[in-house]
């Protein structure tokens, strides 16, 4: 298994294979202990968090642009009366995708340190991503006091 993350400093990527001796980022000399891991990733080896969730461990700009040329194509087909030509391109870019959520696998990501685990089957109680959960940890790390964001000093 690895861990796509960034270092919780400086915020430089990096990976990592895990199990791993301690990490140490190249950029500020953080050094990072992770934890043990066990084959269902119940908790992240990295921050310890145990909200995970799954996704679809795909690049999320490569479907899009699969997407946009299949609509696109299929625009310019219309527009040259190739009627058959263009629903034959917008049906097979819908079978191409549906081919790729099938074919691909999923990952297991944090929602705390935002961590990218690959190699590891996604279980039940790795659920969707939920909006709530990820602006409750957004949050967290607005007021963390190692976060780069300014925030509103108080007049108190």
């Amino acid at each position: 298994m690895n861990a796509r993350f960034a270092c919780p400093i400086c915020e430089r990527p990096d990976i990592l294979e895990l199990p791993a001796a301690p990490w140490q980022c190249s950029g500020c000399d953080h050094r990072l202990e992770p934890r043990a891991t066990d084959p269902a990733l119940a908790h992240c080896p990295l921050c310890g968090n145990h909200e995970l969730y799954r996704k679809k461990d795909f690049p999320h700009w490569l479907g899009l642009l699969i997407l946009t040329v299949g609509c696109l194509a299929f625009a310019l087909g219309n527009a040259l009366y190739q009627q058959y030509w263009a629903w034959g391109i917008l049906l097979g870019t819908a079978v191409l995708d549906a081919f790729l959520y099938h074919w691909v696998g999923d990952a297991v990501v944090c929602y705390r340190c935002n961590a990218h685990f690959r190699g590891v089957p996604a279980g039940a109680e790795h659920k969707p991503y939920e909006l709530v959960i990820a602006e409750r940890y957004r949050q967290e790390h607005l007021l963390s006091p190692t976060s780069k964001v300014q925030r509103p000093k108080s007049n108190a």
